[in-house]
């Protein structure tokens, strides 16, 4: 018998198209042709990962006994340095075994949480627009993904706060990431406590997102959830060495907290996987306890490029607010083009002027009217991409800046 042609797969007809796949494609056949594009679109770090990481990486791999099998919740060392760092970079007290596990980057660890934790009905709050994952990792769960508008933290907080008097069936799960992607929204340790306060009062779950967590601009640093006295009781916190070691690759991420998701997290890995190839995890230690100054200057790298960016905009007259913190830069499309919607001004941006940026409505509904910059590109290529996109406005009456975003904090 045939298989059937028009056959919809239960949870992928659940996912909507994937937007940034649109660019993607245009991006590539355009480099196929031979045009030179400055891709701002995806935040896959172009750093290299930190020498001493890589040397390390390169000693295990020649060793057979680490080319077998690992452990899906990861290697003990591994476990020992991440819960390390936390106790002299947040000053977090964490029990290695468990209290953290190693994870196949961030997703991994969000992803699969979901659905260790997450059944039919289930309601997840979090903020939007927000990255894919959030939303759609609590539907192909089964969750209720409810999506909490988020134009600043403030007003987050506050909607969180009614949803929770009003809502006839309360969150299972507040699921945040900040600094955000992709507004860039910043929050401080008043935040984070009230959000574990509400926690501790209705009896939800946290998973906190922490994947831009040494990105922090001007003197900013992001505050971990696990900061909160009491904290770990509620919440759990996602950190990668993704961005912060410019390790995306590499695919080294972990998930640190509350005991019983940990428990959840590391049963259903079991039956999924065997963890990190050993090399990598050995490597990734080394990161941890020898490359202390590794973030710091990546950080560095990205607020330069962050500055680049953001007074080329300005002399295209594309006035957008700095971000604290993150590798993003989250702008409101100018007037002009506003009626065009995110996609098709994203479109339009790369066949006229060779740039690359993610369209909001990736992000979500709330994300339309927006693009996202991705700080990947080093500062020569960003002012000839502003350049162009100066030239491109002129033509285009957009000639007088817009009004200024407002400053999140």
């Amino acid at each position: 018998m045939p298989l059937p042609s028009n056959e919809e797969f239960y949870r992928i007809k659940k996912l909507p198209p994937y937007v940034f796949a649109v660019i993607n494609e245009m991006r590539d056949k355009a480099r196929a042709a031979g045009i030179d594009i400055v891709d701002m679109g995806m935040g896959n770090p172009d750093g290299a990962s930190p020498e001493p990481v890589v040397e390390k990486a390169i000693e295990a791999i020649r060793n057979p006994a680490n080319h077998r099998y690992s452990v899906s919740r990861g290697i003990t060392p591994l476990r020992e340095a991440i819960v390390a760092r936390y106790a002299k970079q947040y000053g977090v007290s964490l029990d290695s075994e468990t209290e953290a596990i190693a994870t196949i980057g961030a997703k991994d660890a969000l992803a699969h949480l979901l659905f260790a934790i997450i059944g039919p009905g289930d309601v997840v709050v979090s903020p939007n627009p927000a990255y894919p994952i959030h939303q759609y990792g609590v539907i192909m769960a089964e969750g209720d993904a409810c999506m909490l508008p988020m134009p600043d933290a403030a007003t987050f907080l506050a909607e969180l706060k009614n949803l929770y008097r009003t809502a006839a069936k309360k969150p299972k799960v507040i699921l945040i990431s900040f600094p955000h992607n992709p507004t860039t929204i910043c929050v401080d340790y008043e935040f984070m406590r009230e959000v574990v306060e509400l926690a501790r009062e209705y009896g939800t779950y946290i998973v906190h997102d922490f994947a831009y967590a040494e990105l922090g601009f001007d003197g900013y640093r992001p505050p971990s959830i696990l900061q909160v006295p009491g904290a770990a009781d509620h919440a759990v916190e996602i950190y990668s060495m993704t961005k912060s070691y410019n390790m995306a690759g590499w695919r080294v991420g972990f998930c640190l907290g509350n005991r019983k998701l940990i428990a959840a997290l590391a049963r259903i890995k079991s039956y999924l996987d065997y963890g990190i190839f050993q090399p990598l995890q050995i490597a990734a230690v080394t990161g941890l306890r020898e490359c202390d100054d590794a973030p710091g200057k990546i950080c560095e790298v990205y607020q330069d490029r962050r500055d680049v960016l953001i007074e080329g905009l300005r002399e295209a007259g594309w006035i957008v607010a700095p971000p604290k913190a993150s590798m993003f830069t989250w702008a409101r499309i100018p007037e002009p083009f506003q009626k065009l919607g995110s996609l098709e001004f994203a479109k339009l941006l790369m066949q006229e002027t060779q740039l690359a940026v993610s369209p909001g409505i990736g992000f979500g509904p709330m994300g339309e009217g927006f693009v996202r910059f991705s700080l990947i590109e080093d500062d020569d290529r960003v002012r000839k991409a502003m350049a162009r996109l100066g030239d491109f406005f002129k033509k285009n009456g957009v000639a007088t800046p817009a009004i200024p975003e407002p400053v999140h904090v």
